[in-house]
């Protein structure tokens, strides 16, 4: 299939070829017969995809001091090479889609194949889309005015947050596409509207529908004309959907209104305010987020958890459909905004001259006949037939752009596959890495005989089901760290595994690292217990990040930590026996990222893992500390290593070395000459229920034997 894409590298808006999305649980997959494009929003995006790395940078100081904290933790070569990655990712465009329903995933039971349905999946032949951001267009909509839909709900969230009355007076500031449908949505609910801009063919439209619109260029004063209108009261809202620079609609805006007024802000503009303007008029000012409640709320959105209606009346969907069936109803006309109406192979007729465009509302055509494959090829002039140590990769996140595809190019690995979930991040990584194809169907690459390894990196509460799946493939397969989130997981991987032909590795990379394979050959083969110490300044992650979520990321002690459980298992050359876990907090949950782990080794070993998100983020990350036979050593952040009561060894002074690329080399050289597995399974096992064993530990308040 096609999709437009913007890249925020070089500035070029794209129409690529990329496979086709496959329906998820909780989702609809939908062929796209129309969109909408959003003149303001994409223009913006446009247009900062289009400038110089410093203009870039002004617009996000944000940004900027998160480059500097990380080139002191990290180093200027490895920040970099992160930021201009980052630049490099493709954007999706478009978020106001119509479409006929191809497919229902799993849990989805008011939508069928062949429904016409409005949703914000972007600029694409095929899209799936979460259910609740799904609506049914009602049979007198054509598929030209429900494109409307998604735009219009972010008005239509404006004004519930204004919440008018009938009679009241509204003023709407910007009469562009949600201006203009703001407009209307207010008439249709009793108000006097008064509405300005600056483009007259906008004001024309607004005056048709019985809107006082006016442009301030050509002599009025905005505050004085509302004041005329209302006899000198003052309006009663002001819902401003303009996108401006500057402060001085806002001024206006508590200017023109009366005592104890309201103010919604839908558009982006300078928010410089005059404490006197809103002191004297007791006035309200408030922002308005999106669609409306559920946005995003991952529960809501992507687990298609809804929200009671009794408690919450109006949310993004009912949003949607309120907006479908005021077109329907007639209440509202959106057909005088279609500027134009473009073939999806002449986007460009759009996107080519959107700084001077004076239209109102485009729409994108659709081929009826759009290529719905899984599968596309990015390269032809490979031969993977006689080839030993051939890879497919699952899951196109930023691990897999910016640390393992740079190291498999490196060590010169074949890759055939990578697959991602929507198909434009995997393309653009196969186009970059020279990988021979694209695809949105992972089942694909387990049933191909030339591939000898399956690397996932997806997100965590995938890991599971997906190793087992290649194991009964009888491939290899590398998962990056969790191996499971859950004991469960744990026992099917293990009755997988032993029946497959294939092998198993995790990506405890740290073991592989310089700084650890010194300290592991200084300290011998002597199994004397030794003591172990590792600090993980993990930084802080916001709660609503995935994560968090245990049945999504396991949390960060299982999905993190565990980098630190094999590691010390590793360096005390013993396997973990009973785990202890102490959270920060007087009634800490089971989900933490502020804890200690007391881990018991069947040596005797003794070992304490620190993970700590709330450290300073311009110190060190990571710190081991092993304690042996009146020696130490001291590894600080991958950088250096200090030994002290080791004859003939001192320090040792590397970059930041994690060992992702000699544990790459290790894994390929494995698969294409045999041999023995880097990590045994039961180092694995055993990492892994330690590591599950600390959550409860923390929920049971005792020690767990494992």
């Amino acid at each position: 299939m096609r999709q437009i894409i913007q890249s925020f590298k070089t500035g070029e808006t794209i129409l690529e070829q990329v496979p086709a999305p496959q329906v998820k649980k909780g989702h609809v997959l939908i062929r796209t017969t129309k969109s909408l494009v959003s003149l303001g929003t994409e223009k913006m995006l446009v247009e900062f995809g289009k400038a110089s790395l410093i203009s870039k940078a002004k617009q996000q100081p944000d940004k900027v001091k998160q480059v500097l904290d990380k080139i002191k933790t990290e180093g200027l070569m490895p920040t970099l090479e992160a930021v201009f990655n980052k630049l490099g990712q493709p954007l999706p465009l478009g978020y106001c889609n119509v479409g006929v329903v191809e497919a229902v995933g799993e849990g989805v039971n008011n939508f069928s194949v062949g429904d016409r349905v409005a949703s914000n999946g972007p600029h694409a032949e095929y899209v799936c889309v979460p259910k609740n951001l799904v609506a049914a267009v009602p049979a007198n909509v054509s598929d030209d005015e429900a494109t409307f839909t998604v735009i219009g709900s972010i008005g239509l969230q404006g004004i519930r947050l204004l919440n008018p009355t009938i009679g009241e007076t509204v003023v709407v500031v910007g009469l562009g596409l949600i201006g203009l449908i703001t407009a209307q949505l207010l008439k249709a609910n009793g108000c006097t509207v008064i509405g300005y801009d600056l483009d007259d063919s906008k004001v024309e439209l607004a005056a048709k529908h019985g809107i006082y619109a006016f442009n301030p260029a050509k002599g009025s004063n905005p505050v004085k004309y509302v004041m005329d209108k209302t006899g000198g009261v003052g309006a009663d809202g002001v819902i401003i959907t303009a996108s401006a620079k500057t402060d001085a609609i806002i001024a206006d805006a508590a200017n023109m209104s009366r005592k104890r007024g309201r103010i919604v802000l839908v558009g982006v503009i300078g928010l410089n305010i005059s404490r006197a303007d809103f002191y004297e008029k007791e006035l309200s000012f408030q922002v308005s987020c999106s669609y409306g409640p559920g946005r995003y709320d991952d529960d809501y959105e992507n687990k298609g958890i809804d929200y009671p209606l009794p408690f919450v009346r109006w949310t993004e969907k009912r949003n949607f459909e309120t907006i479908l069936n005021s077109i329907s109803s007639e209440a509202i006309d959106v057909k005088p905004m279609i500027s134009e109406i473009v073939e999806l192979d002449n986007y460009l007729d759009i996107y080519g001259n959107m700084g001077s465009s004076k239209s109102i509302a485009s729409i994108l055509q659709y081929p009826e006949n759009a290529d719905s494959s899984s599968t596309v090829s990015v390269t032809t002039d490979k031969d993977f037939s006689k080839s030993k140590g051939t890879v497919g990769i699952v899951g196109a996140g930023n691990f897999t752009k910016m640390t393992m595809l740079p190291v498999l190019k490196k060590i010169d690995c074949s890759v055939k596959y990578i697959a991602s979930a929507g198909g434009v991040n995997g393309t653009a990584m196969a186009k970059k890495f020279n990988i021979a194809k694209s695809t949105t169907d992972y089942t694909e690459m387990l049933e191909d005989a030339e591939v000898d390894s399956v690397i996932i990196t997806t997100q965590h509460h995938m890991h599971a089901d997906m190793v087992v799946k290649g194991l009964n493939a009888n491939k290899n397969v590398f998962v990056e760290k969790p191996l499971a989130l859950n004991r469960e997981e744990l026992s099917r991987i293990k009755e997988a595994y032993t029946a497959s032909e294939g092998g198993l590795m995790v990506g405890f990379n740290r073991r592989f690292s310089p700084h650890i394979q010194k300290m592991k050959s200084l300290l011998g083969s002597s199994e004397n217990p030794i003591n172990l110490i590792a600090t993980m300044n993990a930084g802080f992650i916001p709660a609503n990040v995935w994560v968090h979520d245990m049945k999504k990321g396991g949390g960060r002690i299982i999905g993190e930590a565990c980098h630190y459980i094999d590691l010390l298992s590793y360096l005390s050359g013993s396997k973990i026996t009973a785990v202890c876990m102490n959270a920060m907090g007087i009634n800490p949950e089971e989900n933490t990222d502020n804890a200690s782990i007391l881990l018991k080794f069947e040596n005797g070993s003794n070992g304490v893992i620190n993970y700590f998100a709330n450290g300073a983020k311009s110190y060190s990350k990571e710190r081991v500390e092993v304690y042996s036979q009146e020696r130490t050593l001291i590894m600080d952040n991958f950088r250096t290593t200090m030994g002290y009561g080791f004859s003939g060894f001192s320090k040792l002074k590397t970059r930041i070395n994690k060992g992702h690329e000699a544990q790459f080399k290790s894994y390929v050289d494995h698969l294409k000459q045999g041999g023995q597995p880097l990590i045994s399974f039961d180092s694995l096992y055993n990492t892994s229920e330690a590591s599950i064993a600390a959550i409860e530990s923390l929920k049971n308040g005792k020690w767990v034997e494992i």
